[in-house]
């Protein structure tokens, strides 16, 4: 149970601080650090125990290169939905009993950190953007976490590139959708807006899940075809 536990301490950490650094900030470098800083933080932390997948894309992403079994998985990933909602539920508790934010018309106009396209996105990109936009930006994520954790000489700085990894999708993605690349990190704040009563980010929540998923699976299957064998080639 210690590996799920931590899986949870991590995501909740990852989505507090990641997405009030995009409430409380505003800054697309703050936030990127905000974010790609709290997987360094908890990589060091929980890493030895869980992995620190802290995502679903990236467990679904060890799932499929037999990283871990099945059963693990589905536990992960429950894990990582339950420390998102705390995370997200902590931030709407800081975040209720503030009176900046409540000068600023309350949490319904400052919102949570919650992804989004058309209005929703500070660009105004469409649905079918968003979709490409997010499997581009996981598949360069998962696949720079397979190729890191499959080298033990790279597993001393695995978390500084996995985090400056993550920093660096968002400083492009954080202006077209908010950023996912994780489907846990957008679900819990979506889920939290509408139940105060705020429901645009919970009707497009799909595009940010799908879509983490289908790069991840992209991802896998392309350190498979191209790195494993030349892993193999290494051996011989």
């Amino acid at each position: 149970m210690k590996k799920y536990f931590c899986e949870a301490i991590g995501t909740c950490v990852l989505v507090l601080f990641g997405c009030g650094a995009a409430v409380i900030t505003g800054n697309i470098v703050a936030i990127a650090l905000a974010f790609g800083l709290s997987i360094v933080a908890m990589a060091y932390v929980i890493g030895d125990v869980s992995g620190c997948h802290v995502n679903p894309a990236v467990s679904l992403a060890m799932l499929i290169n037999k990283k871990m079994t099945l059963k693990d998985f589905f536990f992960y990933v429950i894990a990582q939905v339950v420390g998102a909602f705390v995370g997200a539920g902590l931030l709407y508790l800081i975040l209720h009993f503030s009176d900046a934010v409540a000068q600023a018309g309350g949490i319904l106009v400052v919102g949570l950190g919650t992804n989004g396209f058309g209005e929703a996105s500070s660009l105004g990109i469409n649905m079918w953007i968003a979709l490409l936009v997010e499997v581009v930006l996981t598949f360069v994520f998962i696949y720079t976490i397979l190729g890191v954790t499959s080298d033990e000489k790279k597993s001393s700085v695995a978390g500084i590139v996995i985090g400056l990894t993550l920093a660096f999708v968002h400083i492009l993605g954080i202006s077209l959708t908010g950023t996912s690349v994780n489907p846990a990190r957008s679900l819990a704040p979506a889920t939290v807006m509408a139940i105060i009563g705020k429901y645009e980010a919970i009707k497009q929540v799909w595009v940010f899940i799908v879509a983490p998923l289908v790069g991840s699976v992209l991802a896998a299957f392309a350190f498979k075809f191209l790195n494993k064998e030349k892993e193999v080639k290494d051996a011989k």
